[in-house]
């Protein structure tokens, strides 16, 4: 194993998911006990070395760095809504108590109808002095963005989460539409996080721990940004998400909703006190992995012996 890893321990964890989720249905992570506390890596499956070793320096940095002091003890929160039909995407948002949701549309094999059936179902659910955004996830090309933000504007959106792919793209469509857009993939994925906004491309920057290598990183890119950012998850764990919540404790401002109350997504959590949100809330605490937990979402062998491969391949890029 490669040396930065040596001294700590890895403990492997695998947690269903309540609804599909990016085409996974189990979340997994290797959650890193060190001398700072607990970080987590948990890199979706089909990330590459070169991408997931921000991931690991973000676990590393949680459980081996020196750690500021939270700036606010709550931070609001959205509800994230996955690729699900009318009624559970309205169950999920009464059941979060969020007045923000975010619903995932244009998921591979739904139709248009079946996206605003979705967005309908949640406006509805949080009333018209709620807040709607969607993430579409890059999977637009310009001109059928245009439309179907169009025909979704009727639901007065707060903003439409990438919905085309790349930086030029985005700034034509955002010529175009009168819904604001926010930038996550191209600003987790470019060498120059930022263009986005120095080409006029976004309203709103999507800032994510773990795929940006840490909540340093993401303190550091968010006092350069000219517009709103909104932290956001990864689907961590509660262990990964308490990096979310630090950071978007430690913003100056928080116009908008964080979208980190993704542990309502899992079957179960590695903490018996899990960050989840109450009235669209959630407390800026650091949780305590419980060891019962550790055993009951641990993979079998095979399963965490190529998760802890990933993490090696990972420590060697970063090393």
């Amino acid at each position: 194993m490669s040396s930065v890893l040596e001294p700590l321990r890895l403990h492997p964890v695998r947690i269903p998911m309540r609804h599909r989720f990016r085409r996974v249905d189990h979340r997994e992570a290797v959650l890193v006990e060190g001398p700072g506390g607990w970080g987590e890596f948990s890199p979706f499956p089909d990330y590459p070395p070169g991408v997931t070793t921000r991931w690991l320096a973000a676990a590393l940095e949680l459980a081996c760095g020196a750690l500021p002091a939270p700036g606010r003890s709550h931070i609001p929160v959205n509800v994230t809504v996955p690729a699900v039909g009318p009624e559970a995407a309205a169950a999920l948002v009464l059941e979060s108590g969020a007045t923000t949701a975010k619903v995932k549309i244009a998921d591979p094999g739904q139709s248009a109808a079946d996206d605003e059936a979705r967005v309908a179902a949640v406006r509805e659910a949080l009333g018209p002095l709620g807040k709607v955004r969607v993430d579409v996830n890059a999977s637009w090309d310009v001109d059928t963005a245009a439309s179907r933000l169009a025909g979704l504007a009727r639901f007065d959106l707060e903003y439409a989460e990438q919905p085309v792919a790349t930086l030029e793209e985005m700034v034509e469509l955002r010529a175009r539409v009168d819904v604001p857009l926010a930038a996550d993939e191209l600003v987790r994925n470019s060498p120059r996080p930022l263009e986005v906004i120095e080409e006029g491309a976004a309203d709103v920057l999507v800032l994510k721990v773990q795929p940006m290598g840490g909540v340093a990183r993401v303190l550091e890119l968010a006092s350069r940004c000219a517009v709103p950012v909104v932290i956001s998850s990864a689907v961590e764990t509660s262990v990964g998400i308490y990096g979310g919540l630090l950071a978007a404790s430690l913003l100056e401002e928080l116009p908008y909703a964080c979208g980190l109350g993704t542990v309502a997504l899992l079957e179960g959590d590695v903490t018996m006190q899990p960050l989840i949100s109450k009235d669209g809330q959630i407390e800026v605490r650091r949780p305590e992995p419980d060891p019962t937990l550790l055993e009951r979402w641990r993979p079998d062998r095979d399963r965490s012996a190529e998760m802890l491969r990933k993490m090696r391949a990972a420590a060697e890029v970063l090393t």
